[in-house]
């Protein structure tokens, strides 16, 4: 909305405070400040709440507004007067107000900083979670404002009122004064208000997924009068697969005699229909969609799927006309996914809805599959229909204008019938959050991502997001860190999901192989080593094992304590008459099946070749017994059987006393770790407790090339690590507070910023770099400028030898092999020689802007960065210095902050690591030292946003301690911060 005239020009109409929001029930509503305009709609809105309600907000019979009252409700400065509404189709429900106060609680202006607060929801729509929502609003336009206490007024019968100040997480004060409750809350953001507010999101946004995937009836809207076309086949779809609840036909040519289509009744309308219609697939041309929309949301539908093309994938046009078809979705308070979506499925015995293309509901199943592209939808229920996977629940989002991956997640964390998430996205609108909620879903239960349009360099058609200037790898890596297991296929996520979904965690990498194929067995010990896994040498059953063999081979290395996964290979029977038997999978899919019927902590994978109905019968579910918990048990742990599969030591076989799986220098994984965060975990403070992740009764999964199975157990194998490491979160040194002097830095970052001209902020001098570097106790070595050889002789002189001369011109900076440095300078006379040397080689000193430094001890050369994206946030690096690894691109990145686990991880995760360790012989570096470094420039680019890019290069790290000698830092305003603010759902 727009200001009045009557509104001072000297505080515009704030529209960067309106937002639409997700209720408690899954429903939006869109928060936004009351303007003059809105007399009219505040005294609607009064008359709708009750007396008592009145009586709370007012400590008085209060029935109805005056006309100064409702002036002054609805003018407003925006500064010291502000007043917010929630609004659904366009009518208040809920309403707050906060006024400026002094010391004796009378209206002010800045510089005071308290004002009072007050709420008021109409009685329809208390326990929706408006007045939290309002609250969380009102406290971020109130510190914008200068605000940063509030003072509020309660009853003490108004038990609502009291609850929402009190669960909001603020510091508070409470007192009770004149038959009133007087509250005080601080407004800085909290740990615990940031917890509640995310736990708040998260339950909100499952809950309007969960509208979606289970509703109770559906409209089909533009259901075609003769077979064919995308109505008709949603709605014969909905029919096949046995939908519970009620399904209706709408197409405005309906003939008025027509009553029922497909044995269901027909409408012209959803105005015909007299019951409540709970979701509507919208498959009528786009010009047509708001009409459609419009009757849904007179109608209180709760969400659409909208199947219609022709919005941002046809260009700017399509694009507005998308963001318009959201707008006024939510304006009644619906989600919309799509539109150009491919369409849900949920697979639940209560539900049984296939509202999509799909011509075949999957079988009921425990994978979650969210894609954002129709086409990739059909190759993945095709390829898991095939492979007899089955599905919990599938949303195809298409343009994605408003339900996205991130909300996916937020259901499938809560989802008791998902064990792993499978999602297919081509872009990120919220990196951020994305990260955040990925980190805590995979806590719980597998996430399996593949990254369409890594390399296009352009946003998909339809999708309007952030730009983000990190690239592909340094995201794959940033998912590493949050738990997802990022594959670069479609038929790998196929792979790994089959066996996440199936089949227990490993407890570490060691892998039994046996089979009947010697060849087939050394293909699959090859590639076990090619993906980092420890296999025990292959058992050859030989081709004329049988069924039994089997099942005593397999039973046997389930119970052996020195592998913690097998891998069975089999080729088809070679019969008497020389021609393969290819019949008998069923047979030897029921030896496997009861081999791992005594419930094994192992995973298994099958790799097999052209054995007919083997895959298919390992699909199956090999008893009807519940789910059991999905668990991580160490090998050390679990008890050892008495015989193993080999009578000795052999080649590549795994030490006698079992060991918990090292995957390089990492550090300690604890030994026992919960599979999820119980209540008040660390590991999720934001969110109520998700259900046991669990796994399928006795499906093995089977593969035609033993490459697939390998990389898949791979996959499971690091997440498997990543889950035992995650339950004991990482720590910050605490000793870091006592060297660092945040204040000292804050004032130089506020001093240099003031002094640049540019709003992109500016770079910093060496000297102002070292300085502020050194508040967070990052020590750079000095360099002195040598503009000609005297200069130069002086430096060396008062800095002392050996020294090093080198250039600093932006061409030749960290370029050692174009001759740019000269090392172990150790008297005047070496240093003319080399300064005379450089000149001549490279060009003028004026050119090269050479610089002297004291040398520091032989090391490792390495390089540590840090810098802020707008979209994904700070990123901090690390690599070797050099060629070879920029070339490479062998570069580990962590999200800000790190703890003291991410910066050991940090290190160890560059292919280089081992030159830091000792590597052919060489003394290992101090990489304590190297970790400490990683923290500080961490605390530092997280406490001051403000520095948007750190490079240490470079960093030589020696066997004791480490020497920075270059520094370059850049400052500038701090990019918004989204992920901080209150919770509201993305605009794109």
């Amino acid at each position: 909305m727009e200001p009045t005239p009557e509104q001072s020009p000297h505080h515009a109409y704030p529209d960067h405070w309106e937002a639409d929001v997700v209720l408690r029930d899954g429903g939006t509503a869109r928060i936004r400040p009351i303007t003059t305009d809105d007399a009219e709609r505040l005294v609607s809105f009064y008359e709708q709440v009750s007396d008592e309600s009145k009586y709370y907000r007012f400590f008085a019979p209060y029935p109805r507004l005056s006309d100064r009252d409702v002036h002054r409700f609805t003018h407003h400065d925006y500064v010291d007067r502000v007043g917010l509404a929630v609004t659904i189709g366009g009518e208040f429900i809920g309403t707050v107000r906060y006024d400026r106060i002094n010391d004796q609680g009378r209206p002010a202006s800045a510089p005071a900083d308290e004002a009072e607060v007050a709420f008021l929801v109409q009685d329809a729509h208390q326990g929706r979670g408006v007045a939290s929502a309002l609250l969380e609003h009102i406290a971020a336009v109130a510190r914008e404002r200068g605000i940063r206490r509030f003072a509020a007024e309660v009853l003490p019968a108004n038990n609502k009122m009291i609850k929402v100040f009190r669960d909001g997480g603020y510091t508070q004060r409470r007192s009770f004064e004149d038959g009133s409750v007087h509250l005080t809350l601080d407004l800085e953001p909290t740990e615990k208000s940031l917890a509640v507010q995310r736990g708040r999101e998260q339950r909100a946004e499952a809950r309007s997924v969960q509208r979606l995937l289970a509703p109770g009836s559906v409209a089909v809207i533009g259901t075609g009068r003769t077979p064919g076309g995308v109505g008709r086949t949603v709605l014969r779809n909905l029919l096949a697969s046995g939908y519970t609840g009620r399904t209706y036909a709408v197409n405005r040519a309906f003939d008025e005699g027509l009553a029922t289509l497909d044995g269901v009744p027909a409408h012209r309308s959803l105005g015909e229909i007299d019951e409540q219609v709970d979701l509507a697939v919208i498959a009528v041309p786009a010009h047509r969609v708001p009409e459609a929309v419009a009757d849904c949301g007179e109608h209180g539908v709760q969400g659409l799927v909208v199947l219609s093309a022709g919005y941002a994938e046809r260009g700017a046009e399509g694009r507005e006309l998308q963001r318009e078809l959201v707008r006024q979705a939510r304006s009644y308070g619906m989600r919309i996914i799509g539109p150009n979506a491919f369409g849900i499925i949920n697979t639940a015995e209560s539900v049984r809805l296939n509202a999509s293309l799909a011509p075949e509901s999957p079988a009921r199943g425990r994978i979650g599959l969210f894609t954002q592209s129709g086409a990739i939808g059909i190759a993945l229920l095709s390829g898991l229909h095939r492979r007899g996977a089955g599905l919990s629940s599938f949303i195809s989002a298409g343009n994605r204008a408003d339900v996205s991956g991130n909300d996916f997640l937020q259901y499938s964390f809560e989802d008791p019938d998902t064990d792993v998430a499978l999602l297919y996205l081509e872009s990120l609108g919220n990196p951020r959050k994305f990260n955040r909620l990925a980190r805590r879903t995979a806590a719980v239960k597998p996430v399996v991502v593949v990254k369409g349009a890594r390399h296009s360099g352009s946003t998909p058609p339809g999708h309007a997001v952030p730009v983000s200037r990190i690239p592909d790898a340094t995201v794959s890596a940033l998912m590493r860190q949050a738990g997802v297991i990022r594959v670069d296929t479609v038929t790998e996520m196929v792979d790994a999901g089959l066996l996440l979904a199936g089949q227990p965690l490993p407890a570490g990498p060691r892998v039994a192989i046996l089979g009947n194929s010697e060849s087939l067995g050394l293909l699959t010990y090859d590639a076990c080593l090619a993906e980092g896994l420890r296999p025990r040498p292959p058992i050859d059953l030989t081709t004329a094992a049988s069924p039994q063999d089997f099942r005593d081979a397999l039973a046997e290395a389930l119970a052996d304590g020195t592998c913690d996964a097998v891998i069975v290979t089999a080729i088809p029977w070679v019969g008497e008459n020389g021609e393969a038997e290819t019949g008998d999978g069923q047979v030897l899919a029921a030896a496997l099946h009861k081999a791992v019927a005594g419930g094994s902590a192992k995973p298994v994978a099958v790799v097999h070749v052209e054995i007919g109905g083997l895959a298919e019968a390992l699909a199956a579910a090999s008893s009807t017994a519940a789910p059991r918990p999905r668990t991580v048990t160490p090998a050390a742990d679990r008890p050892r059987a008495a015989t193993t599969l080999s009578t000795g030591p052999a080649r590549g076989t795994a030490p006698a006393t079992p060991a918990a799986p090292e995957a390089g220098p990492a550090p300690e994984a604890p030994t026992t770790p919960p599979m999820r965060p119980g209540p008040g975990s660390p590991a999720d403070p934001e969110a109520s407790p998700a259900p046991e992740a669990a796994t399928g009764p006795g499906r093995i999964p089977a593969y035609p090339a033993a490459e697939r199975a390998v990389r898949a157990l791979a996959e499971a194998v690091k997440y498997a690590q990543w889950r035992r490491q995650a339950a004991v979160p990482g720590k910050i040194p605490e000793f870091l507070d006592d060297t660092i002097d945040e204040p000292g830095a804050a004032a130089l970052i506020e001093a240099q910023l003031a002094t640049a001209p540019d709003p992109r902020g500016r770079p910093l001098t060496h000297d102002e770099a070292r300085e502020l570097l050194g508040r967070y106790g990052i020590a750079v070595r000095p360099t002195l400028p040598a503009p000609d050889p005297e200069a130069a002789v002086a430096a060396a002189t008062r800095l002392g030898y050996p020294v090093a001369l080198k250039t600093t011109a932006p061409h030749l900076r960290h370029r050692a092999d174009l001759g740019g440095v000269r090392l172990d300078i150790a008297d005047e006379e070496a240093l003319r020689r080399a300064y005379g040397e450089l000149t001549d080689l490279l060009g003028k000193p004026a050119e090269l802007l050479p610089v002297v430094q004291a040398m520091a001890p032989r090391g490792v050369d390495t390089v540590v960065r840090a810098s802020i994206d707008a979209a994904a946030g700070a990123v901090l690096s690390f690599g070797l210095a050099g060629a070879p690894s920029e070339l490479l691109g062998d570069t580990a990145h962590r999200l800000v902050p790190a703890t003291d686990r991410d910066a050991a991880e940090l290190i160890r995760s560059i292919r280089a690591a081992p030159v830091l360790f000792g590597w052919r012989g060489s003394a290992p570096v101090d990489t304590a030292a190297l970790e400490e470094l990683l923290l500080r420039l961490s605390r530092l680019v997280d406490d001051h946003p403000e520095v948007v890019s750190v490079a240490l290069e470079p960093v030589v790290v020696a066997p004791h301690g480490l020497t920075v000698l270059g520094a370059s830092v850049r400052l500038a305003p701090p990019p918004a911060r989204s992920d901080l603010g209150p919770r509201r759902l993305p605009n794109y």
